[in-house]
């Protein structure tokens, strides 16, 4: 399947800002049975092009001038192979995915949840029936939580959105001794429901990384564009940044994600 990916992000300022510094992850790789056919990025001047820690292809982005906006626009082709359920990705040691965040820190009721689907043995069907659990305590609920919402705390709230899915998930697949993951990119469905950045979980299972979509109860890579990983959201949000001045930040966004034949 040929997904086309079009995402563009104004952040407009409520006074000119002095300068900014941005780090972007928008820009996927080919990999395994992703390949990128073409992308490119719009942007208000050239960026420096890097690779992470996690080897996510990142664009640093700086703007010494006053600005009242700034302006992203990403887009491209991804070509993705839909006959395969699993990944392989060996940049990095799956240990490293057992480390504990503050987002993720795993506290007594996402630890007993998960013990209950993981404690007699972790199988592929044990981690989708904990991530069934994790939808139905927290069902999927807009402008309730933030991007520094943590594991704990939007457990304890009961609702969430695919980022605090995501953590519990996390949280609880690595209390169990199972290397997990935070992914960040595109979902494609036949929905309007999903035009916007998705995030999802992936766990490392008999040598594979297998996808974990606690928003979507989507196990299987086939839709799934991938475009930055992580141990939270901190390692693969699409901007991150700094600034000086400038007041408030207004941010919009477009998204679209359609097939091509």
């Amino acid at each position: 399947m040929k997904i086309k990916v079009t995402h563009e992000t104004c952040y407009a300022y409520d006074s000119p800002t002095k300068r900014s510094i941005q780090l972007l992850r928008v820009t996927p790789l080919s990999l395994g049975r992703q390949k990128v056919l073409s992308w490119s990025l719009a942007l208000p001047r050239c960026g420096s092009e890097l690779f992470d820690g996690f080897g996510n292809c990142c664009t640093l982005l700086s703007l010494p001038e006053p600005h009242e906006c700034l302006r992203i626009k990403a887009q491209g082709e991804v070509e993705l192979e839909e006959d395969l359920d699993w990944l392989e990705d060996d940049r990095l040691p799956p240990g490293l995915f057992l480390r504990e965040t503050p987002l993720t820190r795993c506290t007594g009721p996402i630890r007993e949840m998960a013990a209950r689907r993981l404690g007699r043995g972790v199988s592929r069907r044990a981690l989708q029936a904990f991530s069934a659990d994790i939808l139905a305590h927290m069902p999927y609920a807009k402008g309730r939580t933030g991007v520094s919402t943590s594991a704990d705390e939007a457990f304890a709230l009961g609702v969430g959105v695919c980022q605090d899915h995501t953590h519990v998930f996390l949280a609880g697949a690595r209390a169990m001794g199972v290397p997990a993951r935070y992914v960040s990119g595109y979902l494609y469905t036949e929905s309007e429901q999903h035009l916007a950045s998705h995030a999802w979980a992936e766990a490392w299972l008999d040598g594979r990384w297998y996808v974990f979509d606690v928003s979507n109860q989507l196990f299987a890579p086939a839709r799934h564009v991938q475009i930055a990983l992580g141990l939270d959201y901190n390692d693969a949000a699409p901007v991150r940044g700094i600034r000086v001045g400038g007041g408030h930040e207004h941010m919009d966004y477009r998204v679209q994600v359609a097939a091509q034949q």
